[in-house]
């Protein structure tokens, strides 16, 4: 089908050297492929990976320059390629798809995405709370349900709890029946009750001392770390037997003999992996349908950074996430 616009204004990286900033320019929009839709894109998400990629401090994903960066994206089809049965023109839609090695981004008015990645926005989200969640609602759910089956009664520790993918972990893990614990600093504890987890400040409760008091020294039966670092080392400690640690920031050296003397399961999780590789992609589209139900049901909603952002303003919403939001950082791309 022929795309609807011959032109889109689109924020382009030049050059991964540093102080570099986005080049505001009109560029070609092409038809979409086969097995794509063009999107006309209403909100852009941000996370770390971001300003990681237009820094040069992502080899695994950065993209060939010039290029158009943004992860996640909120929007409505306008145009469908061919072979693609599952949207029609009008839907408004959601999800992780693209800023990485050869897949546009959403810093653009439109883009052309493989029509599996995405699925149905939910209906009482708007466009920049939508824009929030792909890819933190994807990385908790393919450690805690993918990797850990988690089920109802099991006692799970969500480290970083707060933060983008830890406070959307807490919610999947409650709305699954968990027995749910989280950490975080002295000023989000009572965030972390709000989203229904036992709060535990790291500043004042040391592991031994947490893993004590909910578990009897027994273990959490599910971590997930969302810190890496000491915090993963420490959640080698405090694993039951035979339980099962996940880490979307296991990217260090870390000594396992704590947890294999627990018999534990230690899995990595690199949400990433589909766009960049081509595999799985349909299972990303199909846990965004799940966690559409669960947005739907009331059980999970994204926590937003208050302040506003367009495309004029993209360098300052990367700050933003680099120095710490509050909350997920979106850009609006169409107010």
């Amino acid at each position: 089908m022929t795309a609807l616009n011959k032109q889109m204004r689109a924020l382009v990286l030049d050059s991964y050297e540093e102080g570099t900033v986005f080049r505001d320019a009109l560029i070609n929009l092409p038809s979409p492929s086969a097995g794509q839709v063009q999107v006309k894109i209403f909100a852009s998400g941000v996370n770390p990976i971001d300003y990681k990629i237009r820094q040069g401090i992502a080899p695994y994903a950065m993209p060939e320059l010039p290029a158009v960066l943004g992860t996640d994206l909120a929007g409505e089809i306008v145009a469908i390629g061919d072979g693609v049965t599952d949207f029609s023109v009008g839907d408004e839609v959601y999800g992780l798809t693209g800023g990485v090695r050869g897949l546009q981004g959403s810093l653009a008015e439109y883009a052309n995405v493989d029509a599996e990645l995405l699925a149905l926005k939910p209906k009482n989200l708007s466009m920049r709370e939508a824009a929030a969640l792909p890819l933190v609602a994807l990385t908790a759910w393919e450690g805690l349900v993918d990797k850990a089956n988690v089920k109802a009664g099991q006692k799970v520790l969500i480290q970083g709890g707060a933060g983008g993918v830890g406070h959307v972990a807490v919610q999947i893990a409650k709305a699954l029946g968990a027995d749910v614990y989280a950490t975080a600093s002295t000023g989000k504890q009572q965030l972390l009750k709000a989203l229904g987890a036992a709060p535990i400040d790291y500043h004042t409760a040391s592991p031994a001392e947490y893993v004590d008091a909910y578990t009897q020294g027994k273990g959490f039966d599910i971590i997930y770390d969302t810190v890496g670092g000491s915090v993963l080392d420490a959640s080698l400690v405090i694993i039951a037997h035979y339980g099962h640690i996940l880490s979307c920031a296991a990217f260090g050296s870390h000594n396992l003999a704590p947890s294999s003397l627990r018999s534990a399961t230690l899995s990595a999780i690199f949400v990433l992996h589909p766009q960049l590789s081509g595999e799985g992609r349909k299972h990303h589209g199909d846990i965004l349908r799940q966690i559409t139900a669960l947005v739907e049901a009331g059980q999970i909603k994204p926590l937003l950074d208050p302040s506003r952002f367009s495309l004029d303003t993209a360098m300052d919403a990367h700050n933003a996430v680099e120095l710490g939001s509050m909350g997920k950082v979106v850009i609006d791309v169409i107010a």
